[in-house]
């Protein structure tokens, strides 16, 4: 693994950036740890186990985009012959022998500029959003559009995009692989393990504001991008707004002059929902799964209709874009 370097990224942790130090230390690669103002002493531990240690200076807003893009340059800066990075979050194990198969995975295909393999979650039954979570990180292996923040980069590729946008705070990898998507690069998922991920949600405020930062993110990537031939975060948005704010008001405002007609639009809810639940049927979800997701994928218009609202809110004051946090301090 010589030509591969590992970035992992982290505030407040806890154990779980010592399992996820101790997962990356083990294949023999260059290790950067980007911390951003941990009060856990996630720094100190990094650096007991091996890893070089960049602290983020504090004056600056946090975001994992900044984080992963200081990391990357500090880890190309002490081993600069590096073909590949691997990019991790401090609550994420990589799998062993994970980096061998992604390697060999973009080897194959010159055009492939990001990997990425299966990704477990940990404690699906801890509660009902780690187990959406879970249920999220299924994908179909072969050519996808984005992936998540776990992901095996090739160097040249990443540096010819200039990697993560710094000003994008959330959803910064579909940004990141709609800019490497327009440079003719694929992005590929393939049957392999790669990474254990500890959501530790297990509050329903913690989902919420995870919906509200997706809204965000589709928000911002529809600014960005919306004149591109690449719709999909306009879509995204044009969704939540249809749910979230439409259909309510073409429901419920004439309901008094139609004698409540109107208000039968509100039955395209539940027609949504078994649509959604159908789908995860057909997609090898079992019944139990496809119900929770299908509620929770409707219900999550809402709170993502609110960060949108959010992002649109901060763009036109000029405010700085700040990270909307949704994870607890691990202990």
């Amino acid at each position: 693994m010589s030509r591969t370097g590992i970035v992992i990224i982290g505030r407040n942790e806890g154990e779980r950036l010592r399992v996820c130090l101790r997962s990356a230390m083990g294949f023999g690669s260059p290790v950067v740890y980007v911390d951003s103002g941990s009060t856990d002493g996630s720094p100190a531990l990094a650096g007991s186990m091996g890893a070089t240690v960049l602290e983020l200076d504090p004056s600056r807003e946090f975001s994992a985009a900044r984080a992963r893009n200081e990391g990357f340059d500090r880890l190309l800066a002490t081993s600069p012959g590096l073909i590949y990075v691997q990019f991790v979050d401090g609550d994420c194990e990589l799998v062993a022998g994970w980096l061998d198969q992604g390697v060999a995975a973009l080897d194959a295909r010159s055009e492939g500029v990001v990997v990425c393999g299966r990704l477990r979650e940990r404690h699906p039954e801890a509660s009902v959003y780690n187990r959406l979570c879970s249920m999220e990180w299924q994908l179909t292996p072969g050519e996808i559009p984005s992936c998540g923040g776990i992901f095996l980069a090739r160097v040249e590729a990443f540096r010819a995009v200039s990697g993560f946008r710094p000003d994008v705070v959330a959803g910064e990898e579909g940004e990141l692989c709609l800019r490497l998507r327009r440079q003719g690069g694929k992005i590929l998922h393939v049957e392999a393990d790669m990474a254990w991920h500890d959501a530790a949600m297990l509050h329903f405020s913690q989902w919420w504001r995870r919906a509200q930062r997706a809204g965000h993110a589709y928000a911002q990537g529809a600014d960005l991008h919306g004149g591109s031939k690449d719709q999909l975060f306009v879509r995204d948005c044009r969704r939540i707004w249809f749910w979230a704010f439409f259909l309510p008001i073409l429901a419920l405002a004439p309901a008094w002059p139609t004698r409540g007609i109107s208000a039968a639009l509100l039955a395209l809810y539940p027609l949504q929902l078994a649509r959604i639940y159908f789908s995860g049927r057909r997609g090898g979800r079992s019944a139990g799964d496809a119900w929770v997701y299908a509620w929770f994928a409707l219900l999550s218009k809402f709170p993502s209709f609110l960060g949108l609202l959010q992002y649109h809110r901060r763009r036109w004051r000029g405010e700085a874009m700040r990270i909307i946090e949704h994870k607890q301090v691990a202990g």
